[in-house]
């Protein structure tokens, strides 16, 4: 079957096993062939999961239970599996081989494309989204940015009659969100590939939409019609249920930065990078890198894609040794330890410094959200009513309270992210590195987490904010270090 995919709902819900109340239910929903929707709601009503559902990837009954029924061309998802493309909010959770062009060519490959034109479709592909490596880079040696890039690519090469967008533009930088967008726009552009985003910040895509659906937290549909007259008049109503209406986005009060601020760590003609698997010495992802991080301040690293900016966050946190220069803790972080963090124990980390991963999965250790907020007072030795008192202040700050018993791989992009933010704060460090820390959030759930990371500053917290999120630049930095070609220092 070719052209563009049609979508039916009717009564459609889904419960994931470890939860006692739906993701989604009574979902009644039409989509024609050709359309192109943009998916809202607030964090948590269930975009993510009926993407996952329209894909067929969302598992049997023991991983949850189904109601209602969801079709795309009239079969089921898991039939239809050939007409659907999905990009996940994670692109780790879908780069499955070690090569740029096998990444992007495995699909076409198990549709059985001939082989010169899987080829040259892989090469359009990536063009595409602006991926300009090899064929055979390396996947794992991408940042996230650019592995993003590379699950779009993927699902491009496919040319699917559904594509399925969830948080697509979440970590890359301006040029490449506009990379991606007018990739997916020349794709759907003669009508035979029926496209679903999901994604907060919704000016992105709204040139590109022909209808906006909300989904209503708990079930239903709280809104759909024409993006231009929806959101003129509704505007308000559904940027006070968390939406990203432009126009209506979310006032955080700058908190003054400090005058006398000590500093508490110093990167001192910094070279940073990895060690590619198999290779002896690391590859120097930046270098000349000059930065101070005071005490009460927040520093926004900020730069393109592939710059190097996660790796610094992760060399000044003290979990990778420095290509070249150092890291150097000032007394008043390190104490009695020694002025180089990468030779701390874990524990000695746990309150000096505190790192939110770009990816929340790879700092989740536990079952449930309630011993993940737990993980880091307990390692401290902290005593049960101190352990429950930070587990449930942080759980209501950052909207958490009803997912205590809830398995942390189930939670939503943006419900992943705030439970990593968490654990970090959980134990009080004087340094928190986030990577990426506002991505995934609704506007509600963005200014509290702001708020709060804003009072933490104000209370002594030093804050390195590694981020492409302009809004959270404008409402926390105090300095900013600008990775790239052109320039590697900090600035006001």
């Amino acid at each position: 079957m070719s052209g563009a995919a049609r979508i039916t709902a009717r009564g459609w819900g889904w419960r994931h096993g470890d939860r006692p109340r739906p993701a989604v239910s009574g979902l009644d929903l039409d989509v024609a062939p050709g359309e192109r929707l943009l998916l809202l709601g607030a964090s948590g009503a269930g975009k993510s999961t009926l993407l996952a559902g329209l894909a067929g990837v969302l598992g049997d009954a023991q991983d949850g239970d189904r109601a209602g029924e969801l079709l795309v061309d009239g079969m089921v998802p898991e039939a239809a599996r050939g007409r659907v493309g999905l990009v996940l909010q994670d692109p780790d959770g879908q780069t499955v081989l070690a090569r740029v062009g096998d990444e992007v060519a495995f699909g076409c490959e198990n549709l059985g494309v001939p082989r010169d034109e899987i080829w040259r479709r892989v090469g359009e592909a990536l063009e595409a989204v602006g991926l300009d490596v090899p064929f055979d880079h390396p996947t794992s040696e991408l940042s996230g940015g650019q592995k993003q890039r590379l699950a779009i690519a993927s699902v491009l090469a496919m040319r699917p009659g559904l594509l399925l967008l969830d948080e697509p533009t979440a970590n890359l930088d301006p040029d490449g969100v506009a990379e991606v967008h007018d990739a997916v726009e020349r794709l759907v552009a003669a009508r035979e590939t029926t496209l679903v985003v999901v994604e907060h910040r919704v000016q992105t895509w709204l040139d590109l939409a022909d209808r906006v659906v909300v989904l209503e937290p708990g079930g239903g549909v709280r809104a759909d019609g024409p993006p231009t007259s929806l959101l003129r008049e509704r505007g308000a109503e559904l940027a006070a249920s968390g939406i990203w209406v432009p126009g209506h986005h979310p006032v955080v009060d700058r908190i003054p930065a400090a005058e006398e601020a000590p500093a508490l760590l110093v990167g001192e003609a910094l070279a940073v990078g990895r060690r590619r698997f198999g290779e002896r010495a690391p590859r120097t992802a930046a270098s000349g890198i000059e930065v101070t991080v005071r005490s009460a301040r927040t520093t926004a690293v900020v730069g393109p894609n592939g710059a190097g900016k996660s790796t610094l966050g992760l060399t000044l946190a003290g979990l990778l040794t420095p290509v070249g220069g150092r890291v150097v803790a000032t007394q008043t972080l390190a104490g009695p330890l020694g002025d180089a963090p990468v030779r701390w124990r874990s524990r000695e980390l746990l309150t000096r410094i505190g790192t939110v991963f770009q990816d929340p999965e790879h700092q989740f250790l536990r079952g449930t959200v309630r011993d993940e907020l737990e993980v880091g007072p307990r390692a401290l030795r902290r005593g049960e009513a101190d352990v429950a008192s930070v587990r449930d202040e942080l759980a209501t700050r950052l909207r958490l309270g009803a997912l205590l018993e809830a398995n942390p791989f189930t939670l939503s992009g943006g419900e992943k992210r705030r439970l990593s933010v968490a654990s970090v704060l959980a134990t009080a460090p004087r340094v928190i590195v986030a990577d990426e820390p506002t991505f995934g959030q609704d506007a509600l759930t963005w200014a509290e987490l702001v708020r709060l990371l804003g009072e933490l500053v104000a209370s002594g917290t030093a804050l390195v904010a590694i981020t492409h999120d302009q809004e959270l630049v404008d409402a926390l930095a105090d300095d900013r270090l600008v990775l790239g070609p052109a320039r590697q220092g900090v600035g006001g």
